[in-house]
Formats: structure tokens, sequence, C-alpha cells
């Protein structure tokens, strides 16, 4: 997802972008040729929509998405994951007290009780200039959502702020927060930490847990945009690394028996732009999805021109809790 070190590009990337506008198999392409990797993506959504988040709820897939120009936070329905309607109305009514505009990147949305849905936004701290994370709510899934508090969720100005918020439900019910700490704004390490909620959603109920930073040489400076699983009782961690900008930004998973200690990363990428011949560009910003009865993986990729990020969804199987792209 966008790291705070890299501002500048994502907004230069941004202005550039291109505003236009599943079921039981793959999505099919809406550009391009599925047999020919030379072709480049093909994408669920052919406009700039980076850091997709989605959702589903009574059949139908909410997307959400980092804030493009006019737009806090952009949306998407979709009832078959393979045909998608982006809303021309923002996602979020304003921005929090505590944030300032230009960079609402990465938001995730959970249901956190029947018919009350909490946004997860990350923006710009005006106190400290830092990313931090903050709350909305709706009680729809499609939104518009409130900011609901007039200070962030957290805010780790130390670490160097905070992004790329992610929520997880576990077998006992529990809701979790994910994040990174956004320490390459500042020379600092990344980390991905993990938090309890309380039942609202609203706020933390215990210290946070480092479950993961760069160690891989593939990696580079950092990791982010975490999105957390659970298959044969093994925790799966989803996440970027690298720099999000070009081919090197990559896709990694890493596993842990528990929520209480460090995950364990891959020594290799989980996909790369070179592990499928030119398919994808910088693939990222990854969210797992159970729709109908089998996972998906949504990210998103640059298009062949490097202008902006379209949304993809590929299918995923499993191997006990060993993940495969479709």
């Amino acid at each position: 997802m966008r790291s705070a070190a890299a501002g500048v590009a994502a907004a230069a990337a941004v202005a550039l972008a291109a505003l236009t506008g599943c079921s039981g198999s793959a999505p099919a392409p809406t550009s391009g040729s599925a047999s020919s990797p030379a072709a480049g993506p093909t994408f669920a959504i052919d406009q700039d929509f980076a850091d997709p988040d989605v959702i589903v709820h009574d059949e139908t897939a909410y997307a959400f998405a980092t804030n493009t120009p006019g737009f806090l936070v952009r949306s998407a329905t979709s009832t078959d994951l393979r045909h998608w309607t982006v809303s021309e109305t923002d996602a979020l009514t304003a921005l929090p007290g505590w944030a300032q505009p230009g960079r609402t990147w990465a938001p995730d949305v959970a249901e956190v009780s029947p018919g009350s849905f909490v946004m997860y936004l990350t923006a710009q701290d005006a106190a400290s200039g830092h990313q931090c994370i903050g709350t909305a709510t709706s009680t729809t899934p499609g939104g518009p959502f409130l900011p609901a508090s007039e200070t962030a969720l957290v805010c780790p100005v130390d670490a160097g702020g905070a992004i790329d918020a992610a929520t997880f439900r576990d077998d006992d019910g529990s809701l979790h927060l994910l994040w990174k700490t956004d320490g390459n704004c500042c020379g600092l390490d990344t980390w991905i930490e993990t938090a309890p909620l309380a039942p609202d959603g609203l706020r933390l109920t215990g210290a946070p847990v480092k479950l993961l930073k760069q160690d891989r040489a593939w990696e580079g400076a950092l990791v982010e945009a975490p999105d957390l699983v659970k298959r044969d009782g093994v925790y799966v961690l989803f996440f970027s690394a690298n720099d999000y900008g070009g081919d090197d930004y990559a896709i990694g998973t890493a596993t842990g028996s528990s929520l209480t200690q460090p995950f364990t990363s891959q020594e290799r990428p989980f996909l790369t732009s070179a592990s499928h011949a030119g398919t994808f560009h910088g693939p990222g910003g990854q969210n797992v999805v159970s729709f109908r009865g089998k996972d998906w993986l949504v990210f998103h990729s640059w298009d062949d021109s490097y202008a902006y990020r379209g949304m993809l969804v590929r299918p995923l199987t499993w191997d006990g809790a060993t993940p495969h792209l479709g």
C-alpha cells in the first residue's frame, strides 16, 4: 500500500489516474487477453482503485480503495466479482477532526455487529504530520461512513505513524485490528502489529503485539498492507513489501500459531511482477475474500503505462495452510 516516504510520487501518480469506469469461476477480463501474459494486467476495475478492501454482505461485494482526486474513499459494488459498478459518491462523508486532507489511504470495512459497520481509514494527522488510523461508522455496508471520533485510534508517532488497517475475526468471535507502523517515513523499521478490538470496533482493548518486520532481501525497506486469515488452524498473514511505485513491489506470506508472538515470513514472495510473466506490475494491497464458498485474492497492480493502479480479482486455493493463486 502507499507509504508515507513516497507520498510525493504517489500524488503524482494519482493525478495521472484515468477515472473511468464473481460467482464460481474466475473473473472474466475486462481488457487485454487472458491467454497472452504479455498483454499486461486484466483489471476487474480498470481505473485508479488502489489498496482494495472487499466486504461481502447479502451476496453483494463492496470494495473500498485509496483516495483519488475529488474523493476521500473510492467504492464499488458487484454481485459476481466480475462486473463492478464504481460509485461516483464518496464513501466517507468527511475527514475526522484530527486529520487533514490529501492522504486518505487503504480503508478497511468490517461488520462489527449486525447492521453496524466500521471503516478503518488512514489519514494524515494534522498535529504530527504522520499518517494515523481512525474510524468512521455506517448502518449499511456501502456507507456513507461518518467519522466516529475526534481522535485517532492508532497513532504511534514515535514509530513513524501507522497505515494500512485490516480487521480479522478469530474462531472465538474476537475482533482484531492489524496495521503497519510507518517507520520507513523516518529511517525506522516497519512492523506489522495487531491488537484486540472492543465489540463495537471503536477502541483497542489490549497492547499491540509485533508480528512481522522486514527481514528478507526481497522486502526492501518495508513490509505493509497486512491481511490475515486462518486455515487449518494456522494464521496466514498476507502482506506487501518493497517500493510500491514499481515492479519491485510484491506480495508475501507469513505464518504464526497465535496472535501473541511473532510470525515467520516465507523466504520467497507469494506473487511478484516476474512470477506471472508480466501479467502484473507491482502487485500488492491484497485482501482475501470468501465469496460463495470460494476464496479470491483481490489486489492492485499498475497499468502498462504505470499511470494508475487498477483492481484485480483472482481465485485462491489452499493446500492446507499454503495458498496458491489461480
